[in-house]
């Protein structure tokens, strides 16, 4: 399998935050994408720009204490966090963080989306788990996430918003997506007053079909 070129890559993640912004997952500056590099290095979106309207030279080259290599802008404080999940994930090659508004409710009001009513949200996550409130860009975020992250492929933040990982930036991103479809369906049955949840049977079955199908 041919690897993509950092050049690729740079495309990729444009490509990604145009995506976090036509789906009103971000607003103004919020969010960032990150992609770890074979070489131990990583692509990362910078700080206070828009990421509807990045171009390939404002994707800045990281090192893993935080140094910018290569890169004309200022590095995000979230790339704290991002920097955590891939220590602890070595099976992480993408991080997604935004703010899409229901799944963001959700951890403004202090609730995780762990009841088991979607099976295909299960299938995708697992479970999405709600981690305690942080002051964003601190080191406070990456400790909050500490016992969440293998866990499943999102962690709800509290009162801030969502983070998704993956094997690749495609994976985190479609993580993203149905963390929001999840909180969609999961607000929509609150509303009709009723949530079937699934037995611990199904559920198992279901993680079992999980594990085969992401190996």
């Amino acid at each position: 399998m041919i690897k993509p070129t950092e050049s690729q890559l740079r495309s990729e993640i444009i490509a990604t935050g145009q995506k976090l912004f036509d789906r009103d997952f971000v607003a103004a500056t919020s969010g960032n994408i990150s992609l770890r590099l074979d070489s131990g290095l990583f692509l990362v979106t910078p700080s206070n720009m828009s990421k509807g309207s990045m171009k390939e030279e404002d994707i800045l080259v990281v090192d893993g204490a935080g140094k910018v290599r290569f890169g004309r802008r200022k590095l995000t404080s979230e790339f704290l966090m991002h920097r955590r999940i891939y220590e602890r994930r070595p099976d992480v090659c993408a991080v997604v963080h935004a703010h899409p508004p229901i799944a963001t409710g959700f951890a403004c009001a202090g609730i995780s989306l762990d009841q088991a009513i979607a099976a295909e949200a299960i299938l995708a996550l697992g479970k999405v788990p709600l981690a305690p409130y942080a002051t964003p860009g601190t080191p406070e975020v990456p400790e909050s996430l500490d016992p969440y992250i293998g866990e499943s492929g999102a962690i709800l933040l509290a009162n801030h918003g969502v983070v998704a990982y993956g094997r690749d930036l495609a994976e985190a991103f479609g993580r993203m997506e149905i963390v929001e479809h999840y909180a969609k369906i999961t607000l929509v049955a609150k509303l009709l007053g009723r949530q079937q949840i699934l037995s611990q049977d199904e559920i198992a079955k279901l993680m079992g079909a999980r594990s085969a199908y992401f190996k």
